[in-house]
């Protein structure tokens, strides 16, 4: 929930500056299938059954170290993306180091309380590592708890989103003519 709103923001604000959806047409990303497909698994893992099979964690991990590669791999095509790879490389570590597992604040745990554990989640103690990346954060109004790598996700969403509304970095729009102006004229 905090990504969609992180996403409205900078949608909304991408718009009341000037920018458009349209821009978004203009970016060519490079093989968007491996962002969706990761996607779909991550949320596929979060949101079905699944996440109470024992070792889904471990697709829901390599789903998340998919969409942080895929991430570095645009550094240099999408502004603000870099900050969605550093709070992936977050998530991605205090998960590694938990046996595949989000450590969650028992305050904020809800049904985990019971179990202990349920799909990718394990409740936050004295048998869990790098407790300060878990999930632990509250925002008022959303349901959830998060991680600092889930709000530093959040900022990027938000910092991407404003920035595909005001449209490409001029070096990547792809109509031939413009990039090779602006290879060959000076600043």
């Amino acid at each position: 929930m905090l990504w969609l709103v992180a996403i409205a923001l900078g949608l909304a604000v991408g718009l009341v500056t000037g920018g458009s959806i349209d821009n978004f047409s203009q970016v060519r990303f490079r093989w968007p299938v491996v962002l969706i497909v990761a996607v779909v698994i991550r949320e596929a893992v979060l949101l079905t059954p699944l996440n109470h099979v024992d070792g889904a964690q471990y697709v829901y991990l390599a789903s998340l170290a998919a969409i942080v590669a895929w991430t570095i791999w645009h550094f240099d095509l999408l502004r603000g993306v870099w900050l969605v790879s550093v709070g992936g490389g977050l998530n991605l570590l205090v998960i590694g180091v938990n046996g595949a597992r989000m450590p969650v604040a028992p305050a904020l745990a809800g049904s985990l309380l019971r179990s202990g554990e349920i799909g990718q989640y394990i409740l936050m103690g004295a048998g869990t590592n790098l407790n300060s990346l878990g999930d632990w954060i509250s925002v008022p109004r959303l349901p959830e708890a998060y991680s600092p790598g889930d709000v530093v996700i959040a900022a990027g969403l938000a910092v991407l989103a404003f920035f595909l509304t005001r449209g490409p970095k001029r070096s990547q729009v792809d109509d031939g003519e413009t990039s090779r102006r602006i290879v060959s004229d000076p600043p």
